[in-house]
């Protein structure tokens, strides 16, 4: 038996083979283009060599520059436009006809080519050849190429240095201004902020700052003074400084005094007639007016001396107040004018103390902003430094290019003359050799074609890939199906009604491979179900239940699929198509519904009634379930034959009332995604029950010894390498009712 690996790239070349042709084709196809091209003319090369001279001393920097510029130049650099121009120019001078794409084409320049063993020559070496058919023009070309390229070179020296001194007398003014600027700025800076920051450097600001403090010190110790004497002077008058100062002053006024006199007197008769006159007695009245007439004019006589536009009369209202702090005696007179000396005093004092307050907070404040100044001097400083040394290195440079300018610089010279023309050695092309190859490619990029395309397509095509996937998702092979041959009519089913039939030892190993699953209780109700349609889910049903009757089972096939039409007709029954028409009560009769294959003893079908439009209604109905009920008491083994699952969930829905699910595949069918999806779903769910995977249609032999060798290397082998079985497995109990 071949690899799988060939049997799976001849299977793809099958599906794939016109893509893998066209490919061949093509490549094929265009190995004629070059196996067909002429022989090449004869061609003729010449070639010379240019070398470089370094002068013996160079002063100048920039002389050396130059010189190491001119050994790093690259052939592109040396087969420059204009010197491209220059041989074209000399060439026509010399009457030799050659266009411009003929001479790039020809001409080669290689910049220190490398011997045989690799190594480089010392120094600069420049060889220069050209390729052309015509002999005569080899030499000529050659030799005025190398005479270009001298040229060339010199003129890279002048050429360089003048663009150098040309860039500098340009930078040279900028800078200069800009260092001019710069210094002016750093000038203008320091004739504004120096004074400050010199004040500060040599410590002029703290000692204004420290003076301040020792003057406030000392301004607070005299207050404190002058404080506790007004403190003393208060206690012993019993007034303020305010109310010394008022009645210093009320009690130095005469006319006050006087008014204060006349006040008493009339107060002094009036108090002496009032004890034999009555108040309305016209002395009494006329006493008490003339009372009221001094103290309107005692009255008006304090506010002239008080002034203050009459705000500081307001204590003294009442003629009582005005006597009592008009009658100062000497003594407290001279006392009261003490106090409101010290309180001027003590007023000048804080005032002093204020100004000094505001000063030294100043000082503070002009104090933090030094660093800030300093930096920014600084700043500029370092601003005139760089600007500075840029415009020295400039000076520098350009007395450097001058004196680059008078030195001889080192230049390139003819190491070797043009040779004469040598034929150039041609390899004629094999056209065999090209046919060969452009055969021998085609093939490979037919193949991988054909492989691409293989590997684009998720079906499994063959019988090893969708093994190999159903072992690597654990999940057991129950059976290998073969091929069988077409049924009797193109609408039918292949169903195997021989007894003995060759295929159906196949189905019988199927059906024993399944009874064997559960040793406890056999399975008597399994439901077959596929991911896509054309899996053959039908044809396994079927051929299953002929097996299972063949064996002396009571079998009955139920056509869950009510999707599709019946394919009872396949086993010679005939259905009533006006079941399709009540569906519930078609079930709900099972003498009606249950019909018995002619053909094969025990073997009984349910058909479906016919294509229905809710399908799922009918399926989950009440008499749908008791009629599963009932047929798993009546009949040994119940088969289940529902849709696809890429399609429909009825397989889902009717899962629950059977013993398991079987899942049919078959190779060149079965996508793997919708494989994978469905295992996963079945296995990772704690409801579903199921049993394996059944292979279809697998191309196996169906001979009896073949048979027995065949199950024995697909199946035997496998479930041997499936682990034990899981309680998802293992079915039978619980699901008898």
């Amino acid at each position: 038996m071949a690899p799988p690996f060939v049997t799976r790239y001849l299977t793809a070349l099958n599906r794939h083979k016109w893509a893998g042709i066209a490919g061949f084709g093509v490549v094929f196809g265009l190995s004629f283009i070059p196996a067909l091209q002429p022989a090449p003319p004869t061609t003729y090369v010449s070639e010379g060599v240019l070398t470089y001279v370094v002068p013996p001393i160079s002063v100048s920097q920039t002389a050396v520059e130059l010189q190491q510029q001119a050994q790093e130049l690259t052939s592109k650099a040396l087969l420059s436009d204009a010197v491209i121009q220059s041989v074209m120019e000399q060439l026509t001078a010399k009457q030799l006809a050659i266009t411009v794409d003929e001479l790039k084409t020809g001409l080669k320049v290689v910049v220190n080519p490398e011997d045989e063993n690799g190594d480089a020559p010392p120094g600069l070496v420049v060889v220069v050849s050209y390729q052309d058919l015509d002999p005569q023009r080899v030499q000529l070309v050659t030799q005025t190429a190398m005479e270009a390229i001298l040229e060339q070179s010199r003129v890279y020296s002048t050429q360089q240095l003048s663009r150098i001194l040309d860039n500098l007398k340009e930078l040279v003014p900028k800078i200069e201004g800009e260092l001019r600027s710069a210094e002016q700025n750093l000038e203008r800076y320091i004739r504004t902020e120096g004074p400050a920051i010199y004040a500060a450097e040599d410590g002029q600001v703290l000692g204004a700052i420290t003076g301040g403090q020792q003057q406030r010190r000392q301004l607070l110790f005299q207050l404190q003074g002058i404080d506790a004497q007004i403190s003393s002077l208060e206690s012993r008058l019993g007034l303020s400084a305010d109310e010394a100062y008022v009645s210093a002053a009320l009690s130095a006024d005469p006319i006050i005094a006087d008014l204060r006199a006349k006040i008493y007197d009339t107060e002094s008769q009036m108090s002496l007639l009032s004890q034999t006159l009555r108040p309305q007695h016209p002395t009494i009245v006329d006493l008490r007016t003339q009372q009221r007439a001094y103290e309107g004019l005692l009255q008006q006589r304090v506010s002239e001396v008080l002034g203050g536009g009459g705000q500081n009369l307001v204590p003294f209202r009442a003629t009582s107040r005005i006597r009592e702090a008009s009658s100062l005696d000497p003594a407290r007179q001279q006392l009261a004018d003490t106090l409101v000396g010290l309180q001027t005093q003590r007023d000048t004092l804080r005032q002093q103390l204020q100004q000094l307050t505001t000063s030294e907070q100043e000082l503070r404040q002009e104090y933090q902003t030094i660093p800030n100044k300093q930096i920014q001097q600084a700043r500029l400083q370092q601003q005139v430094a760089l600007k500075q040394a840029f415009y020295d290195q400039l000076q520098a440079r350009l007395a450097d290019v001058t004196i680059a300018e008078k030195e001889s610089a080192g230049n390139m010279v003819i190491a070797q003359e043009a040779t004469a023309p040598e034929t150039a050695a041609v390899e004629a092309q094999n056209p065999i050799l090209i046919l060969a190859i452009g055969g021998l490619v085609g093939i490979l990029v037919g193949g991988g074609l054909v492989l691409l395309l293989d590997s684009l397509d998720a079906t499994f095509h063959t019988l090893p890939d969708l093994q190999g996937a159903l072992r690597q998702q654990e999940v057991p092979v129950l059976g290998l199906l073969p091929i069988l041959p077409p049924p009797r009519e193109p609408d039918e089913i292949p169903v195997l009604l021989e007894a003995d039939s060759p295929y159906l030892e196949l189905y019988e190993r199927f059906r024993s491979t399944l009874r064997r699953l559960n040793t406890t209780k056999p399975l008597r109700m399994v439901l077959l179900t596929s991911t896509v349609k054309g899996e053959g889910k039908t044809d396994a049903s079927y051929n299953l239940a002929i097996a299972s009757a063949r064996a002396g089972k009571r079998t009955l096939l139920i056509e869950a699929d009510l999707r599709s039409p019946s394919q009872a007709k396949s086993l010679n029954v005939s259905i009533d198509p006006d079941h399709a028409l009540e569906p519930l009560r078609y079930y709900g009769q099972l003498s009606e519904c249950i019909r018995l294959v002619p053909e094969v003893e025990n073997l009984y079908i349910l058909p479906n009634p016919g294509v229905q439009r809710n399908a799922a209604a009918v399926l989950e109905s009440s008499e749908m379930r008791r009629m599963l009920e009932d047929v798993r008491g009546r009949f040994d083994l119940v088969i289940l034959d529902t849709p696809s699952l890429s399609r429909y969930s009825d397989a889902l829905l009717l899962e629950p009332l059977t013993d398991g699910l079987l899942l049919v595949t078959r190779p060149g069918y079965t996508e793997d995604g919708l494989l994978t999806e469905a295992v996963e779903q079945f296995t990772e769910s704690d409801d579903i029950q199921f049993l394996g995977a059944v292979i279809n249609a697998a191309d196996i032999p169906v001979q009896p010894q073949d048979i027995v060798e065949t199950e024995q290397r697909y199946v035997i082998e496998d479930l041997e390498a499936q682990p034990e079985p899981s309680e998802k497995i293992t079915v039978g109990t619980g699901r008898d009712g």
